[in-house]
């Protein structure tokens, strides 16, 4: 049911104790995490002899701003150079987009990382928080994208999150530092900002995580605690099977409702599946209060592991990736090879 994030490069006795709590599923690593690319591996394989049934490993390895690691593995550039290139080439951006998803999903899974937390699905409308991290401003651009995004997440043995539902790209408002309000409606949303989720939706995503945003037209509460956004919506009317994910419960948007504990129920009453506690603090808090509430569930939970992978040295020994690397590197010029 948590995911939480972990202070340092090992684990400690406190961690252990963290990760065997049968409520939580899952670990995400940050740069904090991260020194080089042996060293995390030997994380990972810590993590998963501390906690090997059904337990997923996960990262945001977006590329550009959001990358969490770096030496060691191919540099990404940020999501909206692809969406620049379709402006002048729109099959490659789309062959580019593919290509992405492939690299980053097969060198998480050569290291034991199940899921990166991607595709950025908002539109690039200059929120503060997405800056760069999403494809294209148009929802037409946006979606296309993101649907062969996905398809090489799924070549690279990776499953897909969407992220931040219903759309966080049209604010200004960072939700890390500042409560968001969107004053749009159900069918303006549907107009726009809806269109790229609808549309990975149905090309098989299998996460969506929820935004720390609020819409007053459509739900007083924010669309993570929200039954309307989550039941109504997304797996209602746009009828979402897969695992819905909450943004990070430390977050200063996610403060609407109350405290930890507080933000934990109001997540799981609404439907989420998972909820992510990044920092240490709030991940040890997380633990704590919710001692006794039930899993998730593995099966559904093993619908986000990854597929069988590369091993390191098979997979920078094979030429498709040297090729993937020249492509998607000259998007941007401080993009590095591995």
């Amino acid at each position: 049911m948590l995911i939480i994030g972990i202070p340092g490069k090992t684990l400690g006795d406190a961690e252990r104790a963290q990760i065997a709590a049968p409520h939580v599923s899952g670990v995400i690593l940050f740069a904090r995490n991260f020194d080089s690319r042996e060293q995390v591996t030997a994380l990972i394989d810590d993590i998963r002899n501390a906690r090997p049934d059904p337990f997923l490993l996960c990262v945001d390895q977006e590329g550009g701003t959001v990358q969490r690691f770096r030496e060691g593995f191919t540099r990404l550039p940020p999501l909206l150079r692809i969406g620049e290139l379709y402006a002048r080439d729109p099959a490659a951006a789309i062959r580019r987009a593919e290509e992405h998803a492939w690299l980053m999903a097969s060198e998480m899974r050569a290291i034991g990382i199940d899921l990166s937390f991607a595709p950025v699905t908002d539109l690039a409308r200059g929120n503060r928080a997405i800056g760069t991290r999403a494809f294209d401003a148009d929802p037409q651009i946006a979606s296309e994208l993101v649907q062969a995004y996905l398809r090489g997440m799924h070549l690279g043995g990776m499953a897909a999150t969407l992220k931040h539902f219903p759309g966080h790209g049209s604010i200004a408002e960072d939700t890390h530092f500042d409560a968001a309000v969107d004053p749009r409606t159900l069918e303006q949303l549907r107009e726009t900002d809806l269109i790229p989720f609808a549309d990975g939706i149905a090309a098989g995503a299998e996460a969506v995580m929820m935004a720390h945003v609020t819409y007053p037209a459509v739900d007083a509460l924010a669309a993570g605690y929200s039954r309307v956004w989550i039941q109504d919506v997304l797996r209602g009317q746009l009828g979402f099977r897969g695992l819905v994910i909450g943004d990070d419960i430390g977050m200063a948007a996610a403060e609407s409702v109350g405290g930890i504990r507080e933000r934990i129920e109001a997540h799981l009453a609404a439907g989420c599946d998972l909820l992510l506690a990044c920092g240490p603090g709030v991940a040890a808090e997380a633990v704590e209060v919710t001692r006794g509430v039930m899993p998730c569930d593995p099966e559904r939970l093993a619908t986000l592991q990854g597929a069988v992978a590369q091993t390191w040295n098979a997979l920078v020994s094979n030429p498709q990736r040297d090729e993937f690397i020249a492509s998607v590197t000259a998007l941007d010029t401080t993009a590095e090879p591995a």
